[in-house]
């Protein structure tokens, strides 16, 4: 995978998921993506620790995807070389009551991440115009308005040094069906499953419409969309760790200099 380019949606144009194959490994196969990964990981253990020392951005990493795409899978796998102390990951739940006071960025803005720093965010402030439109909470206007706002908050984040990559774990639905199944029958994760799952899973072809409009609207050439095909858990880990890699290289960072006192002989 020497581009990441194939994986990023459209800035411009129409985007349609049912063209884009979710088990799509372009060429790549499981047996050499475990080196290559492990590689990868420590390559960005590297950069993050560069990252750090400069203090100079920041990188905000956004996953959403439908139920049992791989968020926490490519939480786990990805980024499990970043340091703890610069690292931190925020789920985005149903809103309480205090987060339902304020408009909708609020609960977000706060878990952005300070310069120097990597956000994880494991679902996002896209909940507020994937959800509840599907659920019909609020109209095409008010969903529209939002989206117009994220496109402002992102382009904010980004001339503050803020860095958005944006990833769309694309996974087909016969695949949710299967890893579904394989979870019911697994002891050690069938108690998070509730109805609401299979509820929300009878909403696809709803959902799949929601987040389209959304990317369309909001992949811009600072904070892109990535659609990232997910049918392989493998490959996405893969597919997102390239993407990850090649945007803190591009920084071209480098150690900063010690203080001059910090040098001096005793």
């Amino acid at each position: 995978m020497a581009k990441d380019s194939h994986l990023l949606s459209p800035v411009d144009g129409k985007l349609k998921l049912d063209k884009i194959d979710p088990a799509e490994t372009h060429g790549l196969s499981e047996a050499g993506a475990k080196a290559t990964l492990a590689k990868d990981v420590e390559r960005l253990s590297e950069l993050h620790d560069l990252l750090y020392a400069n203090r100079q951005r920041a990188l905000l990493i956004v996953l959403q995807g439908m139920d049992s795409a791989g968020k926490d899978g490519t939480i786990r796998h990805v980024m499990q070389g970043l340091s703890p102390q610069g690292t931190v990951v925020s789920p985005f739940k149903q809103p309480t009551a205090e987060e339902l006071s304020h408009d909708f960025l609020w609960r977000v803005h706060q878990r952005v991440p300070a310069k120097g720093g990597i956000g994880i965010f494991n679902r996002s402030h896209y909940e507020d115009v994937l959800v509840v439109r599907v659920h019909h909470l609020i109209s095409d206007k008010v969903a529209k308005e939002r989206l117009r706002a994220i496109r402002h908050f992102e382009r904010e984040l980004d001339e503050s040094g803020v860095i958005v990559r944006k990833f769309f774990l694309h996974l087909s639905r016969q695949e949710q069906a299967r890893r579904f199944e394989e979870r019911r029958q697994d002891r050690r994760k069938n108690w998070k499953m509730s109805a609401a799952d299979f509820k929300e899973a009878e909403l696809w072809d709803q959902y799949q419409q929601a987040y389209e409009q959304a990317i369309e609207a909001t992949s811009t050439a600072e904070c892109p969309w990535y659609v990232v095909p997910s049918d392989h858990r493998w490959y996405r880990n893969l597919a997102v760790a390239k993407v990850l890699v090649h945007t803190l290289q591009e920084l071209e960072m480098d150690w900063p200099k010690p203080p001059k006192d910090a040098l001096a002989a005793d």
